[in-house]
């Protein structure tokens, strides 16, 4: 593996990527028509003075979100022809926590709860769980061992995020989990096979994020995808009888009832130093969104506005360059800081950008 270059990478300049910009629920046009006008008003200046000087256009039943991916390739995880649903984000946090600098698979494993229906189990945003550190550790030392079995192992990272090791996660896409989240879960599994296509064209459940059209792209048959099903399978009858959720139960609080796996992949080796790219990742609008909270999205945004957007523009008044990526569910569109003529610039005090009508391409 060849040694990192002591040089110091170039600096990028300042950049902004905001998830969920857009929605595909239907909720969230009327929303954003809803919002005052100073709520934006901000982004519509920032966007004035810029130009787009690149589009990441997708499909919104992709396995890696636009944000993922933008973030993916500012950060060096994402090469041209890297399949989907292998951005190797949990090799990058073997490599930084762990020091682990070989050519290994791994995957993020985040303990979770799959709230059950009559017809499917849906997802419950892991932050819900208010997983303790002793009680993660206790769930993965319980683990573990089927785990092992399969040439998997575990390591502690967070409570609410393990690190897995195994050679299976070489060529096993998975779906982020901000594809997952209050939606149904077997859409996403590996190796589900008709059951996008069939959520996607029967369209939105309502106030849920869920889009409609499109077909099952990443139907994956491998012995990764079968090993993982069985696993899913154990683990919720071993957290079933687990103590733990006993007492998580006379806490009311949630039980750990299965766990969902991410960030698949390996690193052939460290991300080229390249440019240093400065990447500001607000998660405002996504936590609102996932939370089917419209009122929030609409605070989310104003604070935005009134916050990063307005220091971003405040840099952008003082003559740096500045970018901005604005990202929905299937793509992505990318902004940076533009000179414009004499005429450009009086004729945009005339048509100031409707950032409303900007979000809708996304």
């Amino acid at each position: 593996m060849p040694a990192p270059s002591s040089s110091p990478p170039a600096c990028a300049p300042p950049h902004l990527l905001i998830p969920f910009a857009a929605c595909s629920t239907e909720a969230w046009l009327p929303a954003m028509q809803a919002l005052p006008r100073d709520s934006t008003r901000h982004l519509g200046e920032l966007l004035r003075g810029m130009k787009q000087v690149h589009a990441d256009m997708g499909e919104a039943y992709s396995l890696s979100p636009p944000h993922e991916r933008v973030l993916g390739r500012a950060q060096g995880l994402l090469a041209a022809g890297t399949p989907d649903g292998l951005i190797a984000w949990a090799a990058r946090d073997a490599a930084e926590h762990l020091h682990d600098l070989g050519n290994k698979a791994w995957a993020w494993i985040t303990p979770c709860h799959w709230a059950m229906g009559r017809e499917h189990a849906t997802l419950t945003d892991p932050a819900a769980l208010a997983l303790r550190e002793d009680e993660s550790r206790a769930l993965l030392a319980a683990m573990q061992p089927y785990f092992e079995t399969d040439g998997i192992t575990l390591h502690y990272l967070e409570p609410e995020r393990w690190l897995a090791e195994g050679e299976l996660f070489r060529t096993l896409p998975t779906a982020s989990l901000d594809r997952v989240l209050g939606r149904n879960v077997d859409a996403w599994l590996p190796g589900a096979k008709g059951v996008v296509a069939e959520e996607f064209s029967a369209g939105p459940p309502q106030g849920k994020l869920a889009p409609s059209g499109g077909s099952v792209l990443h139907e994956v048959k491998s012995v990764g995808a079968k090993t993982l099903r069985r696993l899913q399978n154990e683990m919720q009858m071993l957290l079933y009888t687990h103590p733990l959720n006993d007492e998580r139960a006379a806490r009311r609080q949630l039980p750990v009832n299965s766990f969902w796996l991410s960030g698949t992949g390996a690193l052939p080796s460290l991300p080229a130093p390249g440019v240093n790219d400065q990447v500001s990742v607000p998660r405002g609008l996504a936590q609102a969104a996932f939370h089917d909270d419209w009122a929030a999205y609409a605070q989310a945004w104003a604070a935005l506005d009134a916050g990063e957007i307005a220091g971003l523009l405040t840099r952008q008044r003082m003559g740096e360059s500045v970018r901005l990526t604005l990202c929905g569910e299937r793509s992505a569109h990318t902004y940076e800081s533009s000179r414009p003529g004499l005429l450009a610039r009086i004729s945009s005090l005339f048509t100031p950008a409707l950032p409303v009508e900007v979000l809708k391409q996304l």
